[in-house]
């Protein structure tokens, strides 16, 4: 899907009179959010699809040609943890592209709530409905801890099954590719229940894509990744930090509270005391 469509049309929705200045800020921030890193356009029918340098650079070339290859702080040339070079490149556009994906799920999730859509059943066993707030970081503080728990646990789920090394699925730091997420394995050997779908495509839709559809993809999903984690932290600072992003001023509602904390409590901090 083209998230950045999906976004622009809400945005238009939400605020008519100045989507013309909101377009114009987050295309600008396109340009500026392109770095080195991009998805691996190796078949995956090769047995390794480790990239080195020269390889990042050639597809950086072809995900921004603007920007190109960008890599400031030299992080391509570094060796994560006594890997090697090409494992610490997986583990550096593996961590991009999932967090990309992360950001574009938050950023249309804001502009979701922001509009007030909502589910229309209870969100709990016990009645309570999803709360009614529009403004996104104090809505999530309305959501009851135990909702909280659960979806963090769903998260950590799924962080352990992309850990997962299988013959059919290479890490993406031991030759595997960055972005990819394992099946869902049924059986002894996975999960000890049947799973009729899978996280990525759950209905096969791809599966005659060309290698060459697939890699277009791939970079517009990346490019689209990098502009939302711009866009969901600039709406978050213009809420936090007043004039922080100027083209936002007077359009988001002001939150006093913190952005970066899980829950209303800090369950780290109380023995402390803090």
């Amino acid at each position: 899907f083209n998230f950045l469509l999906v976004d622009l049309s809400l945005l238009l929705i939400t605020y008519p009179n100045k989507i013309s200045k909101m377009k114009l800020a987050l295309l600008s921030t396109l340009i500026a959010g392109a770095s080195a890193f991009a998805p691996s356009t190796t078949s995956t029918t090769q047995k390794s699809l480790s990239a080195t340098k020269a390889d990042l650079e050639v597809i950086a070339k072809k995900c921004n040609p603007t920007v190109g290859f960008y890599d400031p702080l030299a992080l391509s040339d570094k060796d994560f943890w006594g890997k090697g070079n090409e494992a610490t490149i997986g583990f550096l556009r593996h961590a991009e592209i999932k967090h990309g994906r992360v950001a574009m799920f938050a950023f249309v999730g804001y502009i979701v709530h922001a509009n007030g859509i909502k589910f229309p059943w209870a969100m709990q066993m016990d009645g309570a409905a999803f709360p009614s707030e529009t403004n996104p970081p104090a809505l999530w503080d309305a959501v009851s801890d135990d909702a909280k728990w659960q979806i963090f646990s769903l998260i950590a789920f799924l962080e352990f099954w992309s850990e997962l090394s299988t013959p059919d699925h290479k890490h993406y730091m031991a030759g595997g590719k960055p972005g990819d997420f394992p099946d869902f394995v049924s059986g002894p050997d996975g999960i000890p229940h049947p799973v009729p779908f899978n996280l990525y495509d759950p209905f096969k839709f791809s599966k005659n894509m060309s290698e060459e559809t697939k890699e277009r993809r791939l970079r517009a999903e990346l490019n689209n990744g990098r502009l939302a984690q711009l866009g969901i932290f600039g709406f978050l600072c213009a809420q936090t930090i007043p004039g922080s992003v100027p083209l936002l001023s007077g359009v988001l509602p002001a939150y006093d509270g913190e952005t970066m904390a899980p829950f209303s409590t800090n369950i780290l901090g109380a023995p402390f005391g803090l």
